[in-house]
């Protein structure tokens, strides 16, 4: 028997008690919408039995798809400060691509989605990655910049069409089972940072082997870690790739970006077959200019205005990870074919944290997540100002590159899910700020790393986080003085 979704109108209230403190699944039944922004009006659909199990599908082949997608693109990226690293080469086209994402946060998201579907979206915006991975056979300036402007137009549209799908299809499966979609919706993040994170291990499994080379000899290892400088990058530590590893690890991963578009183009379902034109959020009724509005809109919202420190945050960290510690701590003193190898401890933690914090979240609330993850930051980079590098003792790298793989893993599926119970009606516009602010992090990130020595970074990285947390607090503690408010 065919089973019917309805979402209730807006005319009538909800009483929901605040998601991040919420401490077992019973709770979650009384949990109260925001006016302005999750106010769900009518809609019902009829679906035959089964299409919860079809939805799943989705979601797992969306997975892999990123999975093939960013094993490329985010061994890629982390590689640019050492494989690309004359006249700082490979973090000006890391900065580019992120600077060209804060450009078409604005407009491009939802004008493309409207345009084109989600569907079509995800795999248009894929291939506009390929055409990067083409560019690093002859990396140069003229060739890197210009397509990592590409990469930059496509990625916002990207990760938006990836958050509508995932967000929008959560709100369906939960209204065919009957349960809330806090809990589905986080569970389906889970899901797709579980395979997301993966890529970590796969590409830099791939890079460890194919740039496993000669030895460089001796290393002046007291230039590296806290002590390293943009400067020292001509110490000779680093070693270049050579032609043939190069080929060879440009082709895996060009051959794997394409891979992706065709397994979204062939495998998944179009986001229509579950109601995509019949959105009700103010940004699915928009169209040219007005799409533009609704995404410069989003940051006039008081929790959006909040939420962007921490939003920053995750760029910053990312972009310090990929290109700091790489460069600082595992090139320097130990090997570029090294650094695939301890990304792939990166990874792995990120990816197992990923599909755990579900769970979790759910009996012990978001709040206490968040603050465990700004807790391992700040022990680990506590720890970057007292390291010294040592091949000698190899263990320490792969722990602290474990360690910021779990608060990364924390950072990525939290403030993901959060964008989408805050502004579950919104969805476009919402997300596009979330990349736009996360993508201004890793510009910081990137610029910096050709101008500031490493302890400068590692100051800064303590500032953002403690204004990142403040912000996101502050939401918590709002909405524990509007609970209590309206139980009394």
């Amino acid at each position: 028997m065919a089973k019917k979704v309805d979402f209730e109108s807006d005319d009538r209230k909800f009483s929901f008690e605040n998601p991040a403190f919420v401490r077992n699944a019973e709770d979650f039944c009384n949990i109260e919408k925001r006016p302005d922004n999750s106010e769900l009006k009518s809609l019902t659909r009829t679906y035959d039995p089964g299409e919860e199990r079809r939805i799943l599908r989705n979601i797992i082949i969306i997975s892999i798809a990123f999975t093939l997608q960013f094993t490329a693109f985010n061994s890629m990226s982390t590689l640019q400060s050492s494989v690309n690293q004359d006249d700082g080469l490979g973090n000006y086209a890391n900065a580019t691509i992120y600077g060209a994402l804060v450009l078409s946060c604005f407009f491009l998201p939802t004008f493309l989605i409207s345009k084109f579907t989600v569907k079509w979206t995800l795999v248009f915006s894929v291939f506009g990655y390929s055409i990067y991975m083409g560019a690093q056979f002859y990396p140069t300036y003229a060739s890197l910049l210009p397509t990592a402007i590409i990469v930059g137009l496509c990625a916002a549209p990207l990760w938006s069409a990836k958050c509508t799908y995932l967000t929008h299809v959560g709100h369906q499966y939960s209204g065919i089972l009957g349960n809330n979609s806090e809990v589905v919706i986080t569970r389906f993040f889970g899901i797709f940072f579980l395979a997301f994170q993966s890529s970590h291990i796969w590409g830099n499994l791939i890079a460890s082997f194919v740039l496993a080379g000669e030895d460089t000899g001796e290393k002046n290892i007291t230039v590296c870690g806290a002590n390293f400088c943009p400067s020292d990058v001509k110490s000779g530590n680093i070693r270049d790739v050579t032609p043939t590893s190069r080929y060879t690890l440009c082709a895996i991963y060009l051959i794997s970006s394409i891979a992706a578009a065709a397994v979204v183009a062939f495998f998944v379902d179009p986001l229509t077959r579950y109601g995509e034109r019949e959105r009700t959020g103010d940004a699915s009724k928009l169209s040219g200019s007005g799409l533009f509005l609704a995404t410069a809109n989003q940051m006039t919202k008081p929790y959006q205005l909040l939420l962007i420190p921490i939003t920053i945050w995750s760029g910053v960290e990312q972009g310090f990870f990929a290109s700091d510690f790489t460069q600082a701590y595992i090139s320097c003193s130990w090997d570029v074919g090294k650094v695939g190898f301890v990304l792939i401890c990166y990874g792995a933690c990120d990816a197992l944290t990923s599909i755990s914090l579900g769970p979790i979240v759910k009996y012990v609330g978001r709040v206490p997540i968040f603050i465990f993850g700004a807790l391992v930051n700040s022990a680990v980079i506590v720890a970057f100002f007292l390291w010294k590098p040592d091949p000698a003792v190899p263990i320490i790298f792969f722990v602290v590159a474990g360690l910021w793989g779990v608060a990364d893993a924390i950072w990525q599926a939290q403030i993901n899910s959060l964008y989408g119970v805050l502004f579950s009606q919104d969805e476009e516009p919402a997300f596009s700020n979330y990349r736009l602010w996360e993508s201004l992090g890793f510009i910081i990130a990137f610029i910096s790393a050709n101008k500031f020595c490493i302890d400068v970074k590692l100051y800064s990285l303590g500032v953002i986080l403690g204004l990142g947390m403040t912000g996101y607090l502050t939401i918590e503690y709002l909405e524990w003085i509007r609970k209590k408010r309206s139980t009394t």
